[in-house]
């Protein structure tokens, strides 16, 4: 009997990769002119969190965001906000920055960085500047 393959969660790391991936990206976001005024909360602690379950159930880990938020619906959820190339290009960057910190085998981060950039470009909703 073969034990089934771990993961792409349990493969970079599990949650402490994915928790030092969100925390890197919002250090960026919580300067960023574009951005920053997405998120409403004075702290980016509950985005924190909302972006870090999301990522660890897309990638094999716990089902907490499903079982706190329901369906990801993330085209859905960004409509209230005016996500264009611009935006997308900051999010892509503050993402870049915080992913060649984990330092993950060239296999694993281009794995994580094409799903990224795919999502990233998917939420764009508008090209107005």
């Amino acid at each position: 009997m073969s034990l089934p393959s771990p993961s792409f969660y349990d493969e970079i790391g599990g949650r402490d990769t994915f928790v030092r991936l969100v925390h890197e990206f919002y250090r960026g976001v919580a300067d960023d002119p574009v951005l920053r005024p997405m998120y409403p909360e004075q702290d980016l602690g509950p985005a924190e969190d909302r972006l870090r379950m999301f990522l660890e159930q897309y990638w094999g880990g716990p089902t907490t965001y499903s079982e706190q938020r329901g369906h990801p619906r993330l085209r859905m959820r960004h409509l209230p906000f005016k996500v264009n190339p611009d935006a997308r290009d900051r999010w892509l960057a503050h993402m870049r920055a915080a992913v060649d910190t984990l330092e993950l085998s060239p296999v694993a981060e281009a794995t994580l960085w094409d799903y990224l950039q795919r999502a990233a470009f998917a939420m764009v909703n508008t090209f107005e500047e």
